[in-house]
């Protein structure tokens, strides 16, 4: 698939891609792995930020389904994405990657508090910056964070990194004749309820004209790759752009 040319992007993660092989917590491994395929990236003349989600520590909605305050539940999830910022920090710096972590609930003993204008400079600057605790407030996922920040960031796109290569129909690990897309409106994601983010991000990122592209982060390089217009995603965008 031949892409436009993409200066700055947003990387999104779900905390799943961080436990590995495993079934909780954080693989070093697994961060080692995606800090290669960010400073690849990075290599290729891109700025990136990031935005990793914390559910294979904490995930908000799970814990209010067991009871917890939903309010609650969903900043201890916070919480968990700043642990995850943090290893992924660890894991890029141990490659000459220089990072900095701006997180939506203060706490200056750790990271930087998030400041848009300071974030810009950073990534101005060559730096990665990683955006934890998501918006900050409850009741907001980290893909809406994600978007967020992308509008904020002003990125000319959004990758979210998968366990899949696209968006497809069905399931394709339990529906064998899933058809995968090349390209996706956003309308059509919205009226089709197709899982690519949640509704509010994949509308934010439809109004500010930001394409998301699905691909897979578990095949190492795949992210230079389909930077390059060589590896295989899924391009969801306005209509007009399709």
């Amino acid at each position: 698939m031949t892409l436009p040319r993409f200066d700055r992007i947003l990387l999104k993660l779900s905390g799943e891609v961080l436990m590995g092989p495993g079934q909780f917590g954080i693989d070093p491994a697994t961060c080692d792995r995606v800090a290669r395929e960010v400073k690849a990236a990075r290599d290729e003349g891109h700025e990136l930020c990031l935005v990793v989600g914390g559910g294979n520590i904490f995930r908000g909605l799970a814990g209010a389904a067991q009871g917890f305050d939903r309010a609650s539940a969903d900043y201890m999830g916070m919480l968990a994405t700043v642990m995850n910022a943090l290893a992924m920090q660890n894991a890029l710096e141990r490659i000459g990657v220089e990072t900095r972590v701006q997180s939506a609930i203060p706490m200056a003993s750790v990271c930087e508090p998030y400041i848009r204008r300071r974030a810009v400079r950073h990534m101005e600057k060559g730096r990665v910056v990683i955006f934890a605790a998501g918006t900050g407030s409850p009741f907001f996922t980290t893909d809406t964070t994600a978007a967020l920040r992308a509008a904020e960031m002003n990125c000319s796109a959004l990758f979210k990194g998968t366990s899949v290569d696209g968006v497809y129909d069905a399931d394709p690990k339990k529906v064998p004749t899933a058809k995968r897309y090349d390209t996706l409106s956003f309308g059509r994601v919205l009226a089709d309820d197709l899982k690519v983010m949640d509704a509010s991000a994949v509308a934010l990122c439809r109004d500010n004209d930001i394409p998301i592209v699905v691909f897979n982060i578990r095949d190492e390089g795949n992210l230079a790759a389909v930077l390059r217009g060589q590896g295989t995603a899924t391009v969801v965008q306005n209509q007009t752009n399709a």
